[in-house]
């Protein structure tokens, strides 16, 4: 008994009865463990719940708990923990910072991960082991390993909660197309190609794609028949009628698309200099959209930030295609790669691809609600759509949906901070986890960012980059949704860094003395941001060192472009006179101290350097004995600063060069200060280079010996004779007394002695 339906979606499988038997496939009576995603307003709880047959599972969030929590820590911890948990400035918050702060949690999952693997990997290794060894050196051996898991299990979750010094909301950053995560969007319908057949020899040597005419897209059930009872109580109607029951109609309808699109990484280069100009192209039914306008210069990781609205009408209009082109100022533009999005299979699936859930619900901000629909809405479509009972909202802060309640917070705050009572979050919470309500539930789609492969018809199978994207529609009869998120890449803020070198210590000495054979260095000190080289600056020089100590009093002044949110300086240039445009570069913000000795017929000598990530770099000793080699080779277990938060550093950081052995040693010592301003803040209080006005250094206050001898022959000798030998110089004038004195007491003994004999 053969059902057919409209042809929109399922997979050709032993029909509906496959998906029907998946929801109690994933409800086996036991204990269950419903994991809360961290929520505003809404605990991170693991709740154990037993699960019967027709039992009333009850699943608790709470907020308040968590709060006090939160203030015990801040009240507790120091400063370097109330750094850990302060609340963001949502003012400074927008789209970016929820993709940085999710890529971060990405990241760090994937690490979770290779450890997981490296301890089952090396859990195997020890099974093997264990067989071919007696008892009790497995038992021995065994238990080292163990002691080593519960030391990184017990390590392991405290690094996340250092890395998240700010609460902001996230994110899901699928490193995949979206398709993957969910059986590409073929719950309802499933996609076969519709190919041309073979005339001649020359379709032989012709490809799939290129004998491809059109796509058939529908669903098929075969079933048996008496059909059994409990598959009506689980499709909760009866399919006597129909398999198909409760699909959408397959009439035309109009939807707007909106398109974002986030970056690209790794692209293939497309010119002779290993570089690219990249701009997006899209193209969804007679709709052809090519940004040409604004391709960006000599990028091979460009940031589009764009978004673009289209309105399209499924299924005539269903695929998508993005492109990424290179840009030429002659000729025509070259692909690098594209890919393609079937948005029928989307709009029509009941994982709800048209728009993702956000983590948390909320009226304004940085993580305003995009939907049209409220997340009630959205509860209640879905309970309709699947004969779901629910929801029942109640007192206290209770949901009810099948047979599983909800608990959570009931109160949104507005822009002026103003609490009213709203049913939203518990929405919300019922969608996080729709997918364990019986029968009906699914995994719906979160708010994401989706990575796609770029490829080129002319490369098969070669990848030509990744495109970090997402895509949100929205049907035309249903209320018009918001503005599009403003995902425009951030500008760059100016600031200025000014750097003052008070003094250096220990400075090795490299130069011999002419006449004296004395141990002596002619200091500088050089300094420059990384990327601005070529406006490296120097301070004048401390002439004839002849401890390693130098006095300056010098400022350098580095104006720079920082992307926060990247912790990038951002440099624009010309790659050559001949450069059409200037190309961007992203660069790590780095001062680099060098530490030089001067010379006036040869090349200058380098003695030592330091680089100092103005992110985190550890805070400068107090004193020049204190400043060590730990400084640089043991930065693991030092406190670390950064001077976008810190604003003004001041200490004493080591220089540090390779011997013979190519280990590190230390070559001197560097006393600096490091202010941090605003543009804003430089222009108000402006400075002078070196120590010129405004806001003028005083000279140092250098000993005699910083001068140089042949322009100076008097201070010279002065203080080769005063300083140098002066305990040498007093006791050969002591020795010369006592000699003078024991030949004049020689000289006279004689005719005193005649004298004495004489009576004279």
């Amino acid at each position: 008994m053969p059902d057919s339906g409209l042809l929109p979606p399922v997979k050709l499988l032993n029909g509906y009865l496959a998906m029907a038997n998946r929801g109690l496939r994933s409800r086996p009576t036991g204990e269950i463990v419903v994991n809360m995603e961290p929520e505003v307003a809404i605990k991170k709880m693991e709740t154990m719940v037993k699960l019967e047959a027709n039992s009333d599972a009850v699943v608790k969030v709470d907020v308040s708990e968590e709060e006090k929590e939160k203030k015990k820590k801040k009240k507790k911890g120091g400063g370097g923990e109330e750094a850990e948990e302060e609340e963001p400035d949502e003012s400074m918050l927008d789209w970016w910072s929820k993709y940085f702060a999710s890529i971060e949690t990405m990241k760090e999952q994937l690490r979770q991960q290779e450890a997981a693997a490296a301890e089952a990997e090396e859990k195997e290794e020890m099974e093997i082991a264990e067989g071919s060894k007696s008892q009790m050196k497995s038992k021995e051996k065994s238990k080292a390993p163990k002691d080593d898991k519960k030391k990184k299990q017990q390590s392991g979750p405290e690094l996340p909660e250092k890395k998240n010094k700010q609460k902001i909301d996230e994110l899901k950053v699928f490193n995949k197309e979206l398709e993957t995560d969910f059986d590409n969007f073929e719950d309802w319908l499933h996609t076969f190609n519709l190919l041309r057949g073979k005339i001649g020899d020359n379709d032989d040597n012709a490809t799939e794609e290129e004998r491809i005419v059109g796509r058939f897209k529908g669903s098929m059930c075969v079933y048996k028949v008496p059909l059994p009872d409990d598959i009506t109580k689980e499709a909760g109607y009866d399919p006597n009628f129909g398999m198909f029951q409760g699909i959408p109609s397959n009439d035309p309808i109009n939807v707007l698309v909106r398109v974002y699109i986030v970056r690209a990484t790794d692209l293939h280069p497309a010119d002779i200099n290993g570089k690219a100009d990249p701009y997006i192209a899209i193209k969804l039914g007679k709709t052809d959209i090519k940004d040409k306008e604004n391709y960006i210069s000599k990028q091979l990781n460009p940031v589009f930030g764009k978004s673009f609205d289209i309105e399209a009408t499924f299924p005539m209009e269903s695929m998508l295609t993005v492109a990424v082109y290179d840009w030429d100022l002659v000729g025509t533009d070259d692909l690098i790669g594209e890919t393609k999005i079937d948005l029928e299979n989307r709009y029509y699936s009941k994982h709800r691809a048209t728009c993702g859930v956000s983590q948390t619900y909320s009226i304004h901000g940085y993580n305003i609600w995009r939907d049209p629909m409220k997340p009630s809405q959205i509860l209640s479509k879905l309970c309709k759509e699947g004969k779901v009972d629910g929801p029942h909202f109640g007192p206290g802060g209770r949901v009810k949906v099948a047979n599983r309640v909800f608990t959570g917070p009931t109160e949104i705050e507005d822009e002026n901070g103003q609490k009213k009572q709203t049913d939203e979050h518990l929405a919300l919470t019922v969608l996080h986890h729709w997918e364990d309500i019986p029968r009906a539930g699914c995994r719906l789609v979160p708010e994401h960012v989706e990575t796609r492969p770029l490829l080129n018809p002319d490369k098969p199978g070669i990848e030509q980059g990744r495109l970090e994207m997402w895509v949100d529609m929205f049907p035309m009869d249903m209320p018009a949704p918001g503005p599009a998120i403003d995902i425009s890449p951030r500008k760059p803020k100016k600031y200025e860094l000014r750097v003052i070198v008070w003094n250096t210590d220990e400075v090795i000495l490299e130069d011999d003395d002419y006449f004296t054979g004395e141990k002596s260095s002619d200091i500088f000190v050089r300094g420059w941001l990384k990327g601005q080289q070529e406006d490296k600056q120097d301070t004048d020089v401390h002439y004839h060192s002849l401890t390693g100590e130098g006095n300056f009093n010098w400022r350098y002044i580095f104006p720079f472009d920082y992307l926060m949110a990247e912790e990038k300086i951002v440099i624009s240039k010309k790659e050559s006179m001949f450069s059409w445009d200037e190309t961007e570069y992203k660069i790590p913000a780095r001062l680099t101290l060098q530490v030089w000795d001067a010379d006036h017929f040869s090349a200058d000598d380098f003695l030592g350097a330091i680089e100092l990530d103005l992110n985190h770099f550890p805070r400068g000793a107090k004193t020049a004995k204190q400043c060590s080699l730990e400084m640089v080779t043991n930065e693991a277990e030092l406190p670390m600063v950064s001077i976008f938060k810190q604003k003004r550093v001041k200490g004493w950081w080591p220089f540090v060069a390779r011997d013979e052995n190519d280990e590190l040693e230390i070559t001197g010592k560097v006393e600096a200060e490091l202010h941090l301003l605003t543009a804003e803040e430089a222009e108000k209080s402006p400075a002078g280079l070196a120590r010129n006005e405004p806001d003028p250094l005083e000279k140092p206050n250098r000993p005699d010996t910083s001068f140089i001898w042949f322009l100076n022959p008097l201070k010279s000798i002065k203080y080769l004779i005063c300083t140098r030998y002066k305990w040498l110089i007093i006791k050969i004038v002591l020795a010369l007394l006592l000699l003078i004195m024991v030949a004049l007491f020689l000289y006279s003994m004689p005719g005193y002695m005649v004298k004495k004999l004489l009576g004279a």
